[in-house]
């Protein structure tokens, strides 16, 4: 065979190949959250963790003031570099600090950790996550910022955009300063990324921590601080699926970034700068809102099948065969996804990823295109769709049928072509030669 035709052949190989490949499942699905609770708040979002389906977005790429949100990038840099040290390094606060956070407020919180005194770095951990301590953070930030709280500040920056974030900026380390700047969006990034450390999970669900003693508590029991999270602790807030998160506010409104788990069940939530209006009898906004929004989550969806891999899902023409016309098609995988708790897997709609017909022999099991599903347009995965049996391939048909294509082939249809010209130049000069003969042998007579 020529090499062109070789190579042909191979490219249209390549190319069927590349088009069976199964498609990544896609992670957002913002028409999820269609028959949401209406938010006070300007910007809030919420992911399934199993599925990375977001089921909840109102602008969660607008830019807000973080607050002590930014603490959280503080708590992520430290345990990066010293999550195996958290009792074996201390630190002791360097006077300088409080002045940078007098400067900004004098009504900033803190864990009353006071210039000279020397904590863990679990010991900071826990103040930063929990009474969101800013002498907590700033003491961090000089530690690691090797005394220089702007090279500290640059390290959080970095890291944002290696995470992925792309509207963060920070302008200190605790959130005090107005140029803290984040998304909805940015800071579940960031949450994400903190709690894959497990130290997070035990330091967020504590209500309240020992700080043991030191010169100025000299007594055992008495260095209590408490967790600004009251959804983790015995108040109105309270919410059983709630493991932790992170508050922060600054002037009339609040945040608060929330992990949240039930019945196996994962996400993380973010409301942003909602007003303190919107709570004016507990005074914890953010609290509030998420406490609405993640009731309305886990009683509106549910990880669910969404697809039965024991029954076939469509069929498909089979050519060259004379033992059947058509092929059963299974889904590989039952497609484990976050789907409505009403209508479940009825609700999708499935989009199919086929040649117009399969060439036999097929084996059972073989891999012969996609299916996508999605709900209100919105896609929420792929899975392969896989042969249900064996098909054998009949010979004679197959035969006859590439003779059939190849004479109708381009391929062939040039040879012919470039044939009949040669053919046709061949008689041209034959006929000239004819005629010249008969020209000379007139010439002789």
């Amino acid at each position: 065979m020529p090499m062109k035709k070789i190579c042909a052949l191979l490219c249209t190989f390549v190319l069927t190949f590349v088009l069976v490949l199964p498609v990544a499942a896609e992670g957002e699905s913002s028409a999820l959250s269609a028959d949401a609770p209406e938010l006070t708040a300007p910007a809030a979002y919420v992911v399934n963790l199993d599925t990375n389906i977001v089921v909840y977005d109102k602008n969660s790429d607008t830019q807000l003031q973080a607050a002590s949100l930014t603490k959280m990038m503080t708590c992520l840099l430290m345990l990066e570099q010293y999550q195996d040290q958290l009792d074996t390094i201390s630190v002791t606060a360097p006077s300088y600090i409080y002045d940078l956070i007098w400067e900004k407020t004098t009504n900033a919180s803190t864990a009353d950790i006071r210039r000279g005194d020397t904590q863990t770095l679990r010991n900071l951990l826990y103040a930063m996550l929990l009474p969101s301590a800013n002498e907590a953070a700033y003491i961090v930030a000089d530690y690691m910022g090797g005394g220089s709280i702007d090279n500290f500040v640059a390290m959080m920056n970095d890291e944002a955009a290696a995470i992925g974030c792309t509207g963060t900026h920070f302008a200190d380390p605790c959130g005090l300063d107005e140029g803290n700047v984040t998304t909805a969006k940015d800071a579940y990034l960031i949450l994400r990324a903190l709690t894959a450390y497990d130290v997070v999970a035990t330091v967020m669900a504590t209500p309240s921590y020992d700080m043991g003693t030191n010169d100025n508590y000299p007594t055992p029991g008495t260095y209590i601080i408490q967790n600004t999270n009251k959804m983790v602790c015995n108040t109105s807030y309270y919410r059983a699926y709630t493991k932790g998160g992170k508050t922060g506010s600054l002037g009339e409104w609040q945040n608060f970034a929330g992990w949240h788990s039930q019945d196996g069940e994962n996400y993380i939530s973010v409301v942003l700068n909602v007003p303190n209006a919107t709570d004016p009898d507990g005074g914890r906004p953010a609290l509030l809102e998420t406490g609405t929004l993640m009731d309305w989550v886990f009683a509106t969806y549910t990880i669910a099948p969404a697809l039965d891999t024991t029954q076939p899902i469509t069929e498909s023409r089979i050519v060259y065969s004379t033992q059947t016309d058509t092929v059963m098609l299974y889904p590989s995988d039952d497609m484990m996804t976050l789907l409505p708790r009403e209508g479940g897997a009825a609700l999708t709609e499935q989009v199919f990823n086929l040649p117009d017909h399969l060439t036999a022999p097929i084996k059972q099991g073989d891999v012969v295109g996609t299916v996508t599903l999605t709900i209100e347009g919105e896609s929420i995965g792929t899975v392969d769709l896989i042969a249900g049996s064996d098909v054998s391939r009949n010979q004679m048909l197959y035969t006859i049928s590439r003779v059939g294509e190849f004479f109708s082939s381009t391929y062939f249809k040039v040879v012919i072509m470039l044939t009949m010209a040669v053919v046709a130049v061949y008689a041209f000069i034959w006929v000239l030669s004819i005629l010249g003969v008969w020209s000379r042998e007139s010439e002789d007579k």
